[in-house]
């Protein structure tokens, strides 16, 4: 067993441990726009990007590292990589399936690097990181009865 996961579990023994709270309402307080979204890498894309909230790990990976560091500020002990929508199945939405294991390395190995930078500071208070994903379904399915179909 990893010496992390000892350490998670010495801490969860000790206290109760803070998550972060929600990635997309905090992307959204950024007002960002279709440009943001794209960066320069994805300029010419062929279709909309705007609301791929998770294609900013490496479009705009300074907003992200923000939102970390916000939680961690406010005493989140474990952050979420920005990865909810990472899937091939939910990037076919923005053509962009190839682009989901680089996304998802991206934005896992960013929120470890916001995690490492605070727990140097604070090596008493170890901060950890979860990987995240919703279930693998296109958004045009049906859920709870109701079509999801243009809800992002």
């Amino acid at each position: 067993m990893s010496s992390k996961v000892e350490q998670l579990r010495a801490q969860l023994n000790e206290r109760i441990l803070v998550l972060d709270g929600g990635m997309g309402t905090m992307i959204q307080s950024y007002r960002l726009n279709e440009a943001d979204f794209r960066g320069e890498r994805f300029a010419d894309w062929p279709c909309d990007l705007k609301g791929n909230n998770d294609l900013l790990v490496l479009s705009k990976p300074e907003v992200i590292a923000a939102i970390h560091n916000a939680y961690f500020e406010a005493g989140a002990d474990i952050i979420e990589t920005n990865t909810f929508n990472s899937t091939t199945i939910a990037m076919a939405d923005y053509q962009m399936e190839s682009l989901s294991a680089e996304i998802n390395f991206a934005a896992a190995k960013l929120a470890r690097a916001c995690a490492d930078e605070w727990t140097a500071r604070t090596p008493e208070k170890p901060r950890y990181v979860a990987g995240v994903s919703r279930p693998d379904q296109p958004h045009g399915v049906y859920f709870s009865g109701r079509q999801r179909s243009g809800i992002s």
